[in-house]
């Protein structure tokens, strides 16, 4: 039988301080809030016990900002889409920020496993001044354990309505996609970091994000297959393709950390459980 989840959260400010509450139906859980940047800012653990994925399941997510919060949200580990032979498994992650709120979406990466059929959605809704920093990562198969992605798909749709849409579908059939120089070239890990605002961003304010992000990039290994551009006046993206997870997992980190300190002058540590 399928197994389902749906997880509602909400972040809300309670005098100084941003407060999430939650209700889940399913193996989907919040762990304690915590604050080492202090009462400004909720940091968060979603947690899915069952670890992945299979045929027939869904998770829904739902996150709020209310006016004037910020949350700040990871996972432990992982997720997994397993292999499938009947219907596809569906993750869906709605984002919903009201003025001047503040979310960072910093999920750990999605595994496709061979014979996998995946469909992996993230719809944004900001109000006017409201900002959200997040990212994307997604590795095709475990190239590195033996584990190659030789069969099945995935369905990529991000979206911001009216103002950003990027949506894709990658077969393990489609050699020209997966290994064609104007495709991956090999590359088995494609990840995306944006910045989007409900508000236009100021054309100074965009361009030193982008300097900074290049700044970065050009420094980095995978410099010659990721580029950072805005696509339209409320959206920063860097987009990377790379070997493996952990090089592009290490680039998003450091161009999020500079986002964090140009666009909001925050400088906070990682969160705890990336080290763990």
């Amino acid at each position: 039988m399928p197994w389902n989840a749906r997880l509602e959260l909400d972040y809300r400010l309670e005098g100084p301080r941003s407060v999430a509450r939650f209700r889940h139906e399913g193996p989907l859980r919040i762990l304690q809030s915590l604050y080492p940047e202090g009462d400004a800012v909720c940091h968060n653990v979603l947690v899915h016990p069952p670890g992945g994925l299979v045929g027939g399941d869904t998770l829904d997510i739902r996150v709020s900002a209310a006016a004037g919060s910020h949350g700040l949200i990871t996972t432990p580990g992982a997720s997994r889409f397993y292999r499938s032979e009947g219907e596809p498994a569906l993750q869906h992650t709605a984002l919903r920020l009201e003025p001047g709120a503040r979310l960072e979406w910093l999920p750990l990466e999605a595994i496709c496993f061979s014979g996998c059929r995946a469909e992996n959605r993230l719809s944004l809704q900001l109000a006017e001044g409201a900002e959200l920093i997040g990212w994307d990562v997604t590795a095709l198969g475990l190239p590195a354990a033996g584990k190659p992605f030789e069969r099945g798909t995935l369905q990529q749709h991000i979206e911001m309505p009216g103002a950003w849409l990027e949506r894709g579908r990658i077969d393990a059939a489609d050699l020209l996609l997966l290994d064609g120089p104007l495709g991956m070239a090999g590359h088995r890990c494609v990840a995306s970091l944006f910045f989007a605002s409900g508000t236009p961003v100021a054309r100074a304010r965009r361009d030193a994000a982008l300097d900074a992000a290049r700044a970065l990039l050009e420094a980095h290994a995978l410099r010659d297959s990721a580029g950072a551009t805005s696509p339209q006046p409320g959206v920063i993206v860097l987009r990377v393709l790379a070997p493996l997870v952990e090089p592009a997992m290490q680039l998003l980190r450091q161009v999020w950390q500079a986002w964090r300190a140009e666009l909001w002058q925050m400088r906070g540590a990682p969160p705890r459980i990336w080290a763990m």
